[in-house]
């Protein structure tokens, strides 16, 4: 059957050489200068039709005028389309991913991305290189800051709302965005947390951690994917034919763009697979589409479009109507992709000043909202929330601080728009509170002289701590109540960030322990990028306030959580380990054969010198400003066919003085299966509002399918299974605090 539409007609006119155009995908760039070590201008590729579409354009007159240069210098009139990466919003900066993801509310998550595409989408961009999905369970890797969190549930369910705001019914609609799922796959787990670093890891683990979230956003709809930087199982994601081909089009039946990620192809001759012919050939093999910045596309297909390609050294031999194929098959999906989004209708469409950016207010009115529901509450002996008429000590780096709080990867944003916590706490309360600044944000000279090549956020006084800590204490003495807000630079989180040992910087901790010694009320507000090894300090405060990264009104979200405006609601999405050489860790580990010292004390699954099992806050851990107590749940059926619904009810009570919004938690274990599978896993979770006093039944639906786990001696060779038998269930408001009851499947 004979292809028809506008893309075909296309397909049908276009040389060669318009088509490998179509796969060249660059950077705006300063000067509109781009390809990685190239001279090449970017007006002489649109000159020369052979750009595809473009990423950091900064203004829509300069979408609009790359466009028009495009059109001029293409034979067809075949438009381009504008990216960028919208991370965590657009103009209007929101909590970080990570953050977002401890409020897990989807609808919040949903509207976010919502008012990013509206905002993107009103300075003529097409496409968000967002969401990034990937589970990460070591906070030593930077980029944790970007992702879900560490559960694949969490992460499936983040994926469709965020596709589903960034896009709507329609990618090519007023103020939406085409979604790019990001980074295809297991990139988050690095040994050691070192970024770009290989993986390897059970194909089980893949198909059951790593790969759902993925599953999700393409069930979404999320018009696009970008692969990642590492190889998974000795073989680079963007030469992985197996995973791309394989799974992502075969298995998740994704019909929608590929591209790579910055200068990916070309980076596959450093991974050890051959000089740029061969590396060209197998990443637009694998499925990749697009290649980034780096140009060999454009270099290279043409003289293997003529030759063909004969590597035995590589174990790749194409002839050249091979290479044609790939070609035409990258193209078309490239001119689809172009289609969806109306470009090939209106190659304007976004790009005519038509479409209103979304009223500033209204952003700042939702982030505000967004940093309180992300922010978590881990400890609260009381203190909190102040009152306003409190005399008020504001201490530490964090205290006066804007830039730092937009966090890593918020390229359109501006730290002139953060209102900093000390005028925020003024505003709120109409009262200035004292200051001290207490602590540098690091005080490690080569760390600080590094982070100043990537951006100027750290900081140092010049002034002695001596005098720093004096300064701090004398402010402490004369408060009623301290509020020390610590936590690490912008520049400590995000991409080629990982470090050896995720803690407050030390000056810090020593502030804070200075600080308890004062005897006064003491709450610390942690502002960081990852989740950080609090020690001693857990054990000093009397509360603990996990604020992030918070985005531009991410400390008008604080001093609301602090005086009582708005209440605590949020839940970690990430383990918080107790010490840096705890991770990596999740609440879905695996038992082993030795659970239990038993007679022999010795024998233990932890650490000579850290007690067994020590997670003071775990996964989907949070408090509010209420008491939440949970009734016995009760299964509507003890035992029941697989085909049958299930019921588990539980009723949740507020005893408390202060409205509430609870996260109940169902976490599942399988205690007889064919392999070793997680002591709990997260099968469902439901937020429920509760005023002082009130009680509400929360009902799940548990069904077999939710069982289901894999058997995979290779990727091709993939066995699901469903055990019948025993299941148990464990509800609560997070993964450690459950209570269980059991479920027998019959058949």
């Amino acid at each position: 059957m004979q292809e028809q539409g506008a893309v075909a007609q296309l397909m049908a006119a276009m040389t060669l050489a318009e088509k490998i155009g179509q796969l060249n995908l660059l950077a705006a760039g300063e000067g509109l200068v781009t390809g990685a070590g190239q001279s090449t201008s970017l007006s002489g590729r649109l000159d020369a039709g052979q750009v595809g579409a473009i990423f950091g354009t900064k203004s829509l007159a300069s979408a609009r005028a790359m466009q028009e240069r495009a059109l001029a210098g293409s034979r067809l009139k075949i438009p381009l389309f504008f990216a960028e990466d919208v991370i965590h919003g657009h103009r209007t900066v929101f909590p970080l991913n990570i953050a977002l993801a401890c409020s897990w509310d989807m609808t919040l998550i949903e509207d976010t991305a919502a008012f990013a595409a509206a905002e993107a989408a009103a300075e003529g961009l097409h496409l968000a290189f967002a969401p990034m999905i990937d589970i990460s369970r070591d906070p030593r890797w930077g980029r944790v800051a970007e992702g879900p969190g560490e559960d694949p549930l969490l992460a499936a369910r983040i994926a469709e709302a965020a596709t589903r705001g960034f896009q709507g019914q329609d990618p090519a609609g007023p103020g939406r965005l085409a979604a790019c799922l990001k980074h295809f796959v297991a990139y988050g787990a690095p040994q050691s947390g070192r970024d770009y670093d290989n993986v390897s890891l059970a194909w089980e683990d893949l198909l059951s951690i790593y790969l759902p979230p993925f599953e999700a956003g393409i069930a979404a709809g999320a018009a696009c994917v970008m692969t990642a930087f590492n190889a998974v199982n000795k073989l680079p994601m963007h030469a992985h034919e197996p995973l791309v081909e394989g799974w992502l089009r075969g298995r998740a039946g994704f019909a929608g763009l590929v591209v790579s990620d910055y200068t990916g192809v070309r980076e596959l001759s450093a991974h050890g697979l051959g000089p740029a012919p061969v590396v060209v050939a197998r990443a637009l093999q694998a499925g990749i589409d697009m290649d980034m910045v780096g140009e060999d596309y454009l270099r290279e297909l043409p003289a293997l479009a003529e030759d063909g390609l004969d590597a035995p050294e590589a174990g790749l031999s194409l002839p050249a109507s091979g290479i044609v194929a790939l070609i035409d098959r990258a193209c078309r999906r490239v001119l689809q992709f172009k289609e969806r989004l109306g470009l090939l209708d209106d190659p304007f469409r976004g790009l005519d000043g038509t479409t209103p950016a979304p009223a500033r207010q209204a952003g700042r009115d939702l982030a505000r909202r967004a940093a309180a529901r992300a922010a978590v509450l881990l400890k609260n002996d009381g203190t909190l929330p102040l009152s306003r008429s409190a005399r008020v000590a504001l201490i530490g780096p964090m205290a006066a601080d804007r830039a730092n709080m937009l966090g890593t990867w918020s390229v359109s944003g501006s730290a002139r728009d953060v209102v900093p916590l000390h005028e925020a706490v003024a505003a709120l309360t109409g009262r200035a509170p004292a200051r001290a600044w207490g602590a540098n944000i690091v005080d490690e000279p080569w760390l600080e002289q590094r982070l100043n090549v990537h951006g100027v956020t750290v900081t140092r006084d010049p002034r002695p701590e001596p005098e720093l800590l004096a300064e701090a204490l004398a402010a402490g003495r004369a408060a009623d109540v301290i509020v020390a807000a610590v936590g690490e630079a912008r520049e400590h989180a995000g991409e080629s960030s990982s470090v050896l040992s995720p803690c407050l910087p030390a000056p810090q901790c020593r502030l804070i322990a200075a600080l308890a010694g004062l005897g006064k009320p003491l709450v610390v507000v942690v502002f960081a990028g990852r989740p950080l090894a609090l020690g001693e300090v857990a054990t000093q405060a009397d509360a603990l306030l996990y604020a992030w990264h918070g985005g531009v009104a991410g400390p008008e979200g604080v001093a609301d959580l602090l005086f009582g405006a708005a209440s605590p609601a949020g839940r970690l999405a990430a383990t918080l380990p107790a010490h840096p050489g705890q991770m990596p860790l999740s609440h879905a580990a695996e038992p082993t054969g030795r659970p239990d010292p038993g007679h022999f004390a010795k024998f233990r699954t932890g650490w000579l010198d850290l007690p067994d099992d020590t997670r003071p806050f775990p996964f989907g851990f949070g408090l509010g400003y209420g008491r939440i107590a949970y009734d016995p749940p009760r299964l509507s059926e003890n035992a029941a066919p697989s085909d049958q619904v299930v019921e588990l009810r539980v009723t949740i009570r507020n005893a408390g003085a202060a409205r509430m919004t609870e996260t109940a938690q169902l976490y599942a274990s399988d205690p007889v299966a064919r392999v070793t599978r997680p002591e709990r896993w997260l099968i469902d979770f439901r937020q429920v509002g509760l005023g002082p006093g009130e009680s509400r039944e929360v009902v799940f639906q548990v069904r077999a399918e939710q069982f289901r786990y894999p058997v995979a001696p290779a990727l091709d060779a993939v066995e699901w299974l469903r055990d019948p038998g025993l299941i148990r269930l464990h509800v609560g408001p997070n993964s450690r605090d459950t209570q269980m009851v059991e479920l027998t499947w019959l058949d």
